[in-house]
């Protein structure tokens, strides 16, 4: 008859361990569904927008490549490997995924082996010895759906996580193409400056030759040397912020500034199509609002943890050890001794911290819906502000170009009048200040319409898709 009850109190604790197992089903909290963001149906700015061929072209390659630049294809993809803030939301990732796999282990048994042995003896005794060796397993049901919540929860955190790097990385690599950009712009800038100034040079040395004979007045020759050290200095200003541009490329690849610099280069480029798809579709191409969603996601599962506090919680234990005063005592089957046991806590009592937890899980969900929706928004700003600039920088480079093409005719006009003496030096300076601002202001807005395109592809997510961290 004793022989029979260990028998039966197995039978019932495995009798608790399969009904722990089937009801684990009974998951407690409120079931995730993406939450509703303000989506137009079309973009307010996309009048007339030509959408570029192959239309998915920044979904199949990098989107550096639509400009068409070797030097600046061969930086991007330094940044990968380099870029310290990269590695930083690599190693972020990295550390999201283990949360994962340790949150995911918690749904198995733990397994523990002990052994001791020790020798006690009084006095002028020889003493006894004791040794002991078990094997010991814990397991927690999760009968409501705890654990599992809780891996999930590490989870849309992990793809949050994934999301942060895809941003991050998206950040470094446009920040480099601005960066270079506007190198390339003070390249060109500088060239300008320098064709402009040998021509101040001539016309220098023409003022001087027509001052030494009498012909003009030591103002023009003043006039002209004005014009040319403000056109020196300038350059020089140029050199500093090229510098500039060429130090922050070098950080964004991973390069000390002193080790690393870029060859100047003619630039003459043509800003390319952009393709903007769907307003539905940056949902699932902007890594910021994946990153938001994935955290709503992460919130929902906080209630749910919080909510089986209101719940029991099961335990289940099982032991087999053997022990004796002799090591071959250990192998001998009668000092073998088992134990299976089960426990069920309930909380009785907590002042209502348990409500007030639940209360605050829920009010943090409300806080990443609402911030959810926030970026949705700003993204969808974001879009239109670039579309908008890159049609009225479109528009105005004509009138750029139409407006240097006059002012620089107006100043061989206006040189030719003042060496036939038609014309007082101050109105040569006119037109050739205003001839240079035209030509620089071409520059600057060449320059404007590719960091346009850039933060336009920002804008647009950059071809990443949300799809890939689920």
């Amino acid at each position: 008859m004793n022989a029979a009850r260990p028998s039966t109190r197995f039978r019932r604790a495995i009798a608790i361990v399969v009904l722990a197992t089937l009801t684990g089903s009974c998951t407690v909290g409120p079931t995730y569904v993406r939450p509703s963001a303000p989506v137009p149906s079309t973009y307010k700015e996309a009048i007339d927008w030509v959408v570029a061929t192959p239309a998915d072209v920044l979904e199949r390659e990098p989107w550096w490549l639509v400009f068409q630049d070797p030097v600046l294809n061969e930086l991007e993809s330094r940044v990968e490997v380099s870029n310290q803030n990269v590695a930083a939301a690599v190693a972020a990732y990295d550390q999201a995924r283990a949360l994962v796999r340790q949150q995911r282990a918690a749904l198995f048994p733990v397994v523990n082996l002990n052994a001791s042995a020790r020798r006690v003896g009084a006095g002028d005794t020889s003493g006894a010895s004791d040794y002991q060796v078990s094997i010991g397993a814990g397991w927690e049901p999760d009968v409501w759906g705890r654990l599992r919540r809780t891996v999930d929860s590490a989870s849309a955190a992990s793809e949050a996580t994934l999301a942060d790097l895809a941003a991050a990385r998206l950040s470094a690599q446009g920040e480099l193409a601005i960066n270079y950009f506007g190198l390339r712009q003070a390249d060109a800038q500088k060239a300008l400056l320098v064709e402009t100034i040998d021509g101040y040079q001539r016309a220098l040395e023409i003022t001087q030759n027509r001052y030494d004979a009498g012909i003009v007045a030591k103002t023009d020759v003043l006039q002209a040397q004005t014009q040319l050290k403000t056109s020196q200095a300038e350059e020089l200003g140029l050199e500093r912020t090229r510098a500039e541009f060429e130090h922050a490329i070098a950080v964004l690849i991973g390069e000390p500034p002193a080790n690393f610099s870029l060859a100047a280069k003619s630039w003459s480029p043509t800003p390319p199509e952009i393709p903007i798809g769907v307003p539905s579709t940056l949902l699932q191409r902007r890594p910021d609002i994946a990153a938001a969603e994935r955290r709503v996601a992460q919130a929902n599962e906080q209630i749910g943890i919080a909510e089986s506090a209101y719940y029991p919680s099961f335990g289940l234990t099982a032991a087999v050890g053997t022990g004796g005063v002799r090591l071959g005592d250990l192998f001998n089957v009668s000092a073998l001794v088992w134990s299976v046991g089960a426990s069920l806590a309930q909380k009785l009592f907590d002042a209502g911290a348990t409500r007030e937890a639940v209360a605050g899980t829920r009010a943090a969900y409300e806080q990443s819906v609402a911030q959810y929706r926030q970026t949705v928004l700003s993204a969808f700003q974001d879009v239109e502000n670039q579309l908008v600039a890159t049609r009225v920088l479109g528009q105005q480079q004509e009138l750029r170009r139409q407006a240097a093409e006059a002012a620089e005719a107006v100043q061989t006009q206006i040189r030719n009048r003042y060496r036939a003496g038609q014309a007082v030096y101050t109105e040569v300076v006119i037109a050739q200040a205003t001839a240079l601002n035209a030509q620089r202001a071409l520059v600057q807005l060449i320059g404007d319409q590719h960091t346009t395109a850039v933060a336009l592809i920002q804008s647009l997510g950059g071809g990443w898709e949300a799809s890939s961290t689920r």
